[in-house]
């Protein structure tokens, strides 16, 4: 039975194997020397933070100016994919998974407990108000620049993947520069670094995650104290939902737990929101917003280099973040663009780092403005004082409003929703990259990375070795920020190539009609054709043209190919394969389109005899829809044809261009 699992695995040998050895090993580690490895750790971690701290700064800072700048450039209409791409899921869906995946669980956590912080320990002791302080504090490390992060990653992913075809993979950014290398021990670094940093992100949060849990059982009563044996059987449970999430999918199991998650973090903002200081609230939010658009440029670029009382508070919180969304990049930059094909990258860009970020505001406000209120008016200083015990923190806000109970069941409910949709969202990544994107994974490896996540950490968890695991994942996030800098050289250099070639418009056979035939074309014009027009329009004039130019071709010593029935049942298409770049492929399918009901209503316009009709429409090498041809006559579709071979050779011997053009699939 081991050897046919063995048999059937779709592991990549250069990736999965250093990766699960890199895991265990670390993982041990932490576990046999947790405070050794720790002092260790946080003594490098010191010291980057301590003297590399402006470079995180200037990282993100550049992610954001790019994004925006690719996002309202003429490169922000290249979609992720075909130009005639559709997104694969709803808007709601695709918020709410990319939402889950990315900050999820740390809403939960922070939510309270890191306004309230701000507020007690401002970064400043000179700041006056203390609450509009760490309202701005928590917009800053929670927005549009831990987004931005994301989003870079998951459009460098999305656009080498479903534009380019290439693997679902980090390396594949390095594409223009690397070229078919990527596939060699340079790609293979790169993602075995992107797997073992996936993992210990999602594995310190489930740890971290697990213990807010248990504080929550405890604090309902369900639970007597915190003990190794409840928190094995949480990590248990939890897992084993992640894995059933994952097996069944992104359409069935990860999208249908996001979308609960979104339903039911908005269902607990409005209890929220209506049972705490509405109005307060609501002006506070309004009032954030403006202050943190004021603000925008100078907490971008600040490191405290004039204030050196507010520099612990700057590399505990500011470096910290940026270090902590820069190491989480991979997992969930690779499961946005994985989500993501077929949108435009200005929707991409623009729906990434805005819809999440004014949602969390919003959270942000009501949860950590309204216990700050709670604090001042209501509870007299409780919450301050349990400012260094986030666990209990969130579930000690709720017993200052009615329903106090409730409220701590929703919130233990959505803690355990937030979690499942991480860890799925984590197995899915995980897999991605240990198979090179292999699209037909057995189900037992999904298992694996679950059980692997689970024992690892109910062993750091009983160990104490999670601390280590935390500050590892963080000194990880400079090598790889610097990686992102490197990939955005490199994305837009394709970027450019892409929109080159793109604006580089031909005219098409039927443009050059010479007024020939008139009659039989205005016969065309006022006739909707249906299948079997189609068919016939196949017989007699796309199969003959295709085949007087393979005849043609086969002169000068080049082989064609005329295949039927490969992009759809009704379709053919002329290849001329090649070996090293991608094949000439100049393609007609069938469109279906409805016919509008006003032109059917119109007496004086073409009678049509049902509300459809079916359109001849050509597609190319690169994956563009080219146009309807239904007019075109034989000699009008050979014209057709050598325009398209004629600017696929001109391409291709243009430098520029070849990146475009090269096969991308290792040999």
């Amino acid at each position: 039975m081991l050897k046919n699992i063995i048999h059937n695995t779709t592991f990549t040998r250069n990736v999965a194997l250093p990766g699960i050895i890199v895991l265990v090993l670390l993982s041990l580690l932490s576990a046999l020397f947790p405070l050794r490895v720790n002092n260790w750790l946080t003594f490098v971690q010191s010291f980057i933070y301590k003297n590399l701290s402006w470079m995180y700064i200037l990282l993100v800072s550049f992610f954001v100016i790019f994004l925006l700048a690719v996002a309202f450039s003429k490169l922000g209409n290249i979609r992720l994919g075909a130009d005639n791409s559709e997104p694969q899921y709803g808007f709601f869906s695709w918020i709410a998974m990319l939402f889950a995946a990315g900050m999820g669980i740390g809403l939960m956590y922070f939510g309270v407990s890191e306004p309230m912080s701000h507020y007690v320990y401002p970064a400043l002791p000179s700041i006056v108000n203390k609450a509009k302080d760490a309202q701005l504090a928590t917009f800053f490390h929670w927005g549009i620049h831990a987004w931005s992060i994301f989003a870079l990653a998951g459009l460098i992913l999305a656009y080498f993947s479903f534009r380019y075809k290439l693997p679902l993979s980090i390396r594949s950014g390095l594409y223009p520069i690397l070229k078919e290398r990527i596939y060699g021990p340079i790609g293979d670094v790169v993602d075995v670094f992107a797997l073992v940093s996936t993992f210990f992100g999602i594995t310190t949060s489930m740890g971290f995650g697990v213990q807010q849990v248990n504080a929550g059982l405890v604090h309902l009563g369900i639970l007597n104290g915190s003990s190794f044996l409840f928190q094995c059987v949480i990590v248990t449970v939890f897992c084993a939902l992640s894995v059933l999430s994952a097996v069944a999918g992104v359409n069935k199991g990860v999208r249908r737990l996001s979308e609960l998650n979104l339903g039911t973090a908005i269902l607990l903002l409005v209890f929220m929101l209506l049972l705490g200081p509405t109005t307060f609230l609501l002006s506070a939010f309004s009032e954030g917003i403006g202050n943190y658009i004021e603000s925008f440029a100078s907490l971008t670029f600040n490191t405290f280099a004039f204030e050196k009382a507010g520099r612990g508070w700057f590399t505990s919180w500011t470096v910290m973040f940026w270090a902590w969304w820069i190491s989480w990049a991979p997992f969930v930059g690779l499961f946005i663009a994985r989500i993501s094909k077929g949108r435009t990258i200005r929707e991409y860009i623009l729906a990434v780092m805005l819809v999440p970020s004014l949602f969390i505001f919003l959270w942000m406000t009501v949860f950590g403005n309204g216990a700050i209120w709670i604090d001042r008016n209501v509870a007299h200083g409780a919450l301050s004082a349990l400012v260094r015990q986030p666990d209990i923190l969130l579930f000690s806000f709720f017993e200052s409003f009615p329903f106090a109970k409730g409220l701590c069941t929703l919130a233990l409910v959505m803690i355990a929703i937030f979690f499942v949709t991480s860890a799925d969202s984590g197995i899915l990544v995980m897999n991605s990259i240990s198979t090179g994107n292999n699209p037909h994974s057995p189900k037992w490896q999904n298992a694996f990375w679950g059980l692997l996540m689970a024992v690892i950490t109910m062993t750091l968890v009983y160990a104490g070795g999670l601390n280590s695991l935390q500050t590892m994942t963080l000194i990880s996030a400079l090598p790889f920020g610097l990686i992102l800098l490197l990939l955005c050289f490199c994305l837009l250099k394709a970027l450019r190539t892409d929109e080159f070639y793109n604006s580089t418009h031909l005219p098409y056979g039927s443009r050059n009609w010479d007024g020939a035939h008139w009659r039989k074309r205005l016969e065309q014009i006022v006739t909707f054709s249906q299948k079997e027009d189609i068919r016939r329009f196949f017989l007699e004039k796309v199969e003959p043209a295709f085949s007087e130019l393979q005849t043609e071709l086969e002169k000068y010593g080049i082989q064609s190919e005329i295949l039927k029935g490969k992009n759809g049942p009704l379709s053919i298409e002329l290849s001329v394969p090649h070996v090293q770049i991608r094949n000439f492929r100049y393609g007609v399918t069938t469109e279906k389109r409805v016919i509008s009901d006003y032109l059917v209503d119109e007496d004086n316009t073409p009678d049509a005899d049902n509300g459809t009709q079916y359109i001849p429409v050509t597609y190319y090498s690169d994956g563009r829809t080219g146009n309807d041809i239904q007019y075109l006559s034989k000699d009008e579709i050979i014209a057709d044809v050598l325009r398209e071979y004629g600017r696929y050779i001109s391409s291709i011997s243009d430098n520029r261009n070849a990146m475009v053009f090269v096969d991308k699939k290792p040999q």
